[in-house]
């Protein structure tokens, strides 16, 4: 990595260096975000900062090591919070049991603002388009104020 864009290392978050895609006629692009990922309950996840610098990546990085020390209620309130946003009506115990087990947090991103975004994955494929997944959005408050299908 070069001297524009260090690497940042974390005692417990591991390293995350500025993500970069590479075109296929060798041309490099360099984006907003830094990355890294964490083994959390024997899956391994990955993690985004939304930062252009080194010093603005390691402001967001205790705001991320508490999402994820926090993950085991977090999961829950996430794959609760997709169900209830996409049913008509109050959804049903076995429901909100069933999409725990079927969505798997794949990412976690930490916007410049300090929100929080999971991004789930359908692993069933039943629930989601190809392609799509849901994200659930936590303020400050750590509240959750969105829920989001990307793309």
């Amino acid at each position: 990595m070069s001297d524009e864009h260090p690497t940042i290392d974390h005692p417990e978050l591991g390293t995350f260096a500025r993500a970069t895609t590479e075109m296929t006629d060798g041309t490099v692009l360099t984006h907003d975000w830094y990355v890294g990922s964490v083994s959390a309950d024997g899956t391994e996840l990955e993690l985004m900062l939304e930062a252009t610098t080194s010093e603005e990546a390691r402001a967001l990085l205790p705001r991320l090591a508490r999402a994820v020390t926090e993950l085991p209620s977090r999961r829950r309130q996430a794959s609760d919070a997709v169900v209830t946003e996409f049913s008509q009506g109050d959804p049903e115990p076995s429901e909100l049991d069933e999409a725990a087990t079927d969505l798997a947090l794949e990412t976690i991103e930490v916007e410049a603002d300090g929100t929080v975004i999971l991004h789930l994955t359908d692993t069933c494929g039943t629930h989601f388009p190809e392609g799509y997944w849901p994200a659930v959005h936590f303020g400050a408050d750590d509240g959750i104020f969105k829920v989001t299908v990307e793309s």
